[in-house]
């Protein structure tokens, strides 16, 4: 371990059309790749109109988890990041597929938004390319969606995800296999109608060089560059021929060219339809096939994660100034949730845990956000806006986490808010709600002096929370405050008790 990064890491992730491993060694401060699987598991194909993902397509996913499983079981928890991209971002009723997912790969499973996932990729794409003065459009055409972002450096400047993706196109208009014209042209209406309302933020203008990542522009890369050395790029010349290469082969089974796998041969009419109009809508002549991704940007945000340079720190600050918080106020309510933390952390099982530390330190920081909408409820103002809001680097059950903690720091509590959290979030929150609203509450007077010597000590349901003789007979709002949560909490189950020694 270096700099508290482990020396072996990996990467999973969990696309629309293909599931994919990679792992890598870190040393001096870079990652070498040493593994990569590729399974096609076709999972958006599973999906029907409800958004249900029938069993064939479940059991593809697990028994490709099981494999991929076997490979990641000597790498500790934290030194691996799973990612679920589109379909499964869409898929109801979900909870059951994925406990049996984790159990298959031994890890556990982030369902990450779209405009995360185009964050991650760029992230991948941007320490793999070379790093060139100027903006720098990526586009990546998955599964299920198409992610466009402009960057410059390693920073990005616009994330967008598309809801139209290789399998789903297919599904809809080359169902049976046949290309013909008409179904092309179809096909690209659909593309055109999902870029029309994005294209000016990222049209030719707006960036300098293009990259593609992953996926179906690799494919097509690959297959352009099967016919000659020289075509390093995707450009318009190679795409207008490889449109005429499909339709006068008629049928996805007869598409038969060099670099094309069979696999890619199903889902190429769709992802061409939508790169096609994505070169016409930017305005893009050609663009450079990156070695670097999705995956590669989950290693590089897990090794910020596990040093100084985690992206949801930097979220929490850039909403904590958006939504001018108080920040003083902010830190003595953090410094105080995070102590009781450490005397409670035994009791409640939370010390083997950082995330736990680490949301209610966001929590604390953030829990008056609300304020800057309206003081009357501005803790739900707080919750919907955490809940709702583009946090890069906080996946979908995360930010529901934080949010549920913001949304209970204060009067009665909101049990129903826990049920739909992640195991086993949907308990331990309720710990850390507790210490959050008791922090919140010691400072209500916002002073900045500093609070006496607190004991507070934790047991099953049970909470004692010990001051020093006669602090609170001197302080009579404080007790008149302690009284009315120790009635709050006991409606959740929580039985407070508040004395002096």
């Amino acid at each position: 371990m270096t700099n508290g990064v482990p020396d072996v890491l990996a990467a999973v992730d969990l696309g629309s059309n293909s599931f994919h491993m990679v792992v890598a060694r870190h040393s001096h401060g870079q990652l070498v790749i040493v593994d990569r699987l590729r399974e096609s598991v076709r999972l958006a194909a599973g999906l029907d109109e409800q958004g249900r993902l029938s069993r064939e397509s479940m059991q593809r996913a697990l028994e490709c988890l099981e494999r991929f499983g076997q490979r990641l079981g000597a790498l500790r928890a934290g030194s691996v990041r799973v990612v679920g991209t589109n379909t499964l971002r869409q898929a109801r009723r979900r909870g059951a597929f994925m406990d049996r997912a984790r159990d298959a790969l031994g890890h556990p499973i982030e369902i990450i938004s779209g405009v995360e996932e185009a964050r991650l990729i760029y992230l991948g794409v941007a320490h793999t390319t070379p790093q060139e003065g100027g903006r720098r459009l990526v586009v990546d055409v998955g599964g299920g969606s198409t992610e466009l972002v402009i960057g410059e450096g390693l920073a990005t400047r616009r994330l967008e995800s598309l809801y139209m993706g290789c399998v789903s196109l297919s599904s809809r208009f080359f169902a049976d296999g046949d290309v013909t014209d008409k179904r092309m042209k179809k096909a690209r209406m659909a593309a055109q109608l999902e870029l029309e309302p994005v294209a000016t933020r990222f049209s030719r203008g707006e960036w300098d060089v293009a990259w593609g990542s992953s996926g179906t522009l690799r494919a097509i890369g690959e297959v352009l560059q099967a016919r000659g050395p020289a075509r390093a790029q995707v450009d318009r010349a190679g795409l207008e021929w490889l449109l005429q290469e499909c339709l006068r082969a008629g049928h996805v089974g007869r598409i038969a060219l060099p670099g094309l796998t069979p696999e890619r041969q199903a889902v190429l009419p769709g992802g061409l339809a939508i790169i096609l109009e994505v070169f016409d809508r930017l305005g893009i002549e050609s663009l450079r096939i990156a070695d670097g991704a999705l995956r590669e940007g989950l290693l590089y945000d897990l090794i910020g994660r596990l040093t100084d340079e985690d992206a949801r720190e930097r979220s929490v600050r850039a909403m904590a100034a958006r939504f001018d918080v108080d920040l003083a106020q902010a830190e003595r309510v953090e410094a105080t949730a995070l102590a009781f933390l450490r005397q409670a952390a035994t009791g409640w099982s939370l010390q083997d845990d950082p995330f736990a530390e680490r949301v209610l330190g966001w929590a604390a920081r953030l829990h008056e956000v609300g304020l800057d909408i309206s003081h009357s409820h501005y803790h739900r103002h707080g919750a919907y806006l955490l809940q709702n809001a583009d946090l890069p680097g906080f996946p979908h059950h995360e930010q529901q986490i934080l949010a549920a903690l913001v949304c209970n720091h204060r009067r009665k509590l909101q049990p129903a808010v826990l049920e739909d959290l992640m195991p086993p979030w949907h308990v331990q929150s309720l710990h850390l709600i507790v210490l959050l609203r008791l922090a919140v509450l010691l400072h209500r007077g916002r002073a900045p002096r500093a609070l006496p010597d607190l004991r507070l000590t934790t047991k099953g349901r049970n909470v004692d929370l010990q001051f020093p003789r006669g602090w609170l007979a001197e302080h009579p709002l404080t007790a008149a405050d302690l009284e009315q949560e120790t009635e709050w909490l006991a409606a959740a189950g929580i039985r407070l008790k508040a004395f002096c020694d």
